[in-house]
């Protein structure tokens, strides 16, 4: 068997893993499904209210599409560990011989797939309900804002992973609050040069920041920067690189420590006695 169809299995059987525990559990359409377009028009209803012109309702919707597809796809990277945490087979993971970057390929890659779903369905309602042009900056741009969504997505999940790995069920909550709390970084519903000068800078630093401003620029919103883009999944994939080292512990010794000593602390005794499952 060639080494990349192997790699190819490993990271299947956890896209197959969660396509199963999302079939058996039908309040996960809930997260593709009703939340996005709960929280979509409730947003929509108010730049109806504030009667905000047409591209300025673009730039607000746009990021309410954004961060709702962010956060279906991270959440599925997170379920990829957090369902072994909850049914307390972490070490039966640990112990198959597959990487933990098989986990994160294959739980984004069924992540994707619901967020491409939660965005088709957040761009018929929008444009339905409030008469979104999707089309206008173009099929190009639409292309990399869906990529950059997804792509800034797996560098969350991988995020919670680690906060997951290193605290144990104390990190869980970061899978459903950590996306919010970066909402106010990357220029949801403004822009980021509206903060203050050292959160403005790290708003710069986030991969969403460029894919928005990317995008926004079809809508007659000149961005900060001559390749919003690029620059957004640049960070993007630094970020990922420094996740696979935070996975690896190689390097940065002192971060290792910390946290194989909050591994050693609080997961191994709670896996052991766990018992065998």
């Amino acid at each position: 068997m060639s080494s990349m169809r192997s790699h190819t299995i490993k990271a299947g059987a956890f896209f197959i893993r969660n396509l199963l525990m999302t079939r058996r559990n039908a309040f996960t359409l809930f997260e593709v499904l009703f939340w996005p377009a709960v929280g979509l028009a409730s947003v929509g209803l108010l730049t109806r209210f504030l009667a905000l012109d047409a591209d300025t309702t673009a730039f607000v919707l746009t990021g309410t599409i954004a961060l709702s597809v962010v956060q279906v796809c991270q959440l599925d990277v997170a379920y990829g560990l957090l369902f072994d945490m909850w049914s307390k087979s972490v070490k039966h993971q640990f112990l198959a011989p597959i990487g933990v970057w098989h986990l994160v390929a294959g739980s984004w890659a069924f992540g994707a797939v619901r967020g491409t779903l939660a965005f088709l369905v957040m761009a018929v309602f929008s444009t339905w309900a409030f008469g979104f042009d999707f089309l206008k900056a173009g099929l190009l741009p639409l292309g990399l804002f869906l990529l950059g969504c997804l792509f800034s997505a797996a560098a969350v999940g991988v995020l919670v992973c680690i906060l997951v790995l290193c605290f144990g069920y104390r990190a869980e909550v970061a899978a459903w609050s950590l996306v919010s709390m970066l909402m106010v970084l990357c220029g949801v519903y403004y822009p980021v040069e509206l903060l203050p000068s050292p959160l403005a800078v790290a708003g710069r630093a986030l991969p969403l920041t460029g894919i928005l401003e990317g995008f926004r620029a079809g809508y007659g919103f000149s961005p900060a920067g001559s390749a919003p883009f690029g620059e957004g999944f640049a960070w993007g994939l630094a970020y990922l690189v420094a996740g696979g080292l935070g996975f690896s512990g190689r390097r940065a010794p002192p971060g290792r420590a910390a946290c194989s000593s909050v591994f050693r602390s609080d997961v191994l005794p709670w896996l052991a006695s766990a018992g065998p499952l």
